[in-house]
């Protein structure tokens, strides 16, 4: 939804003739995308969202040939049942989407919000899906249509990957290949190491540890995986979420060994970066590890990953490995600090294009 406070109309041109159309005056839009979400959790709506998703040569590339195949008669014949029973555990029933679409909303009123403070009417802030709606397609073209000249693409992905910022990236490309006349575009680049961010990550671990009589033994930072050939073929992925630990753990103060990286959602046959997340917290428990706490730094705001998978197979493997306590941390979702590191994040790439408010500087 494009900002409702904009009081911007479209007017005829000076000194244009009488039937030259109305034009939206001259703003700059600010494009929110995140992975994507199913319109349901039944089967056919289920189907439609993993056939695009597992169809991208970002997310799976292995030759058509050989995947399409396997993908069109065997795993979405059987899969979309699968992952429509574990979107049905967490769905928002009373606006029946999925908590990923409500977070984002969310998200998306506060940035609004914030930066209307800053730049007035000037820029227009929405937000679109990778895959699945509000399409990007569709929000590249409205945002055309409300007059935006520039437009600043933002993947809410803190650590770059190839099969996330890239793939977004690369559907926002193909939507403005659609436009007679192309706004200017910029994308904004991983915000992984930003202090801000670093610091709203480690004001929730602080929330979380205070809230409890005993606080956890140690944290677990679960990242979404990828195959290991990725990183072998010069994604950086692996090394930002490295370096995404080590500035949280810096900024608590904190020994090494009070925090451990890991990574989940593994998928296929291949090996993916290890240590994979579902194994180490059994192995953490094994060791005598009685009390973890698992955050999702890759993550901008909770989905089924983190909702379903963590807290419920995640932890399921800590606590039948003999663990007692397991708490999973939220992810930073429309948290004030959170919002704020984002906002400063987008200023930072509207150096040039929109003048912020001095009183807000």
């Amino acid at each position: 939804m494009l900002d409702a406070r904009s009081t911007h109309r479209a007017v005829r041109p000076e000194h244009a003739p009488a039937d030259h159309p109305p034009v939206p005056p001259a703003r700059t839009g600010v494009l929110l995308a995140n992975l994507g979400t199913p319109d349901g959790h039944d089967y056919w709506s289920m189907r439609r969202y993993l056939n695009e998703f597992l169809s991208d040569k970002r997310v799976i590339d292995y030759p058509a040939w050989k995947w399409q195949p396997l993908l069109q008669a065997v795993i979405l014949s059987k899969r979309p049942f699968s992952s429509g029973a574990n979107y049905r555990l967490i769905w928002n029933e009373e606006l029946n989407e999925s908590p990923l679409l409500t977070i984002t909303k969310a998200q998306t009123a506060a940035i609004r919000e914030t930066l209307a403070d800053w730049y007035g009417d000037d820029v227009v802030v929405d937000f679109c899906m990778r895959y699945g709606n509000p399409s990007t397609a569709s929000k590249v073209r409205q945002m055309i249509d409300a007059g935006c000249q520039r437009i600043l693409f933002f993947p809410l992905y803190p650590q770059y990957a190839g099969a996330t910022t890239a793939t977004a990236n690369d559907q926002f490309f193909r939507a403005l290949t659609a436009e007679k006349w192309q706004p200017a575009i910029r994308t904004v680049p991983a915000y992984f190491d930003r202090p801000d961010f670093i610091d709203a990550l480690a004001q929730s671990v602080e929330r979380s540890w205070a809230d409890q009589p005993t606080p956890p033994d140690l944290l677990v930072a679960s990242y979404h995986g990828m195959p290991r050939r990725y990183l072998m073929e010069g994604d950086p992925y692996h090394c930002q979420c490295q370096k995404t630990t080590r500035l949280l753990r810096e900024r608590l103060g904190w020994p090494a060994d009070r925090i451990v990286t890991a990574f989940q959602s593994r998928f296929g046959p291949e090996e993916w970066l290890k240590p994979y997340t579902v194994e180490e917290v059994a192995r953490l428990a094994e060791k005598g590890v009685k009390r973890i706490a698992v955050i999702a730094p890759a993550f901008s705001a909770d989905c089924i990953e983190t909702l379903e998978e963590i807290n419920g197979e995640i932890r399921e493997s800590f606590e039948e490995a003999g663990g007692e306590s397991f708490t999973y941390i939220p992810c930073l979702n429309d948290d004030a600090a959170h919002v704020r590191a984002l906002c400063n994040t987008i200023a930072d790439n509207l150096s040039g294009w929109a003048v912020r408010a001095e009183s807000q500087a």
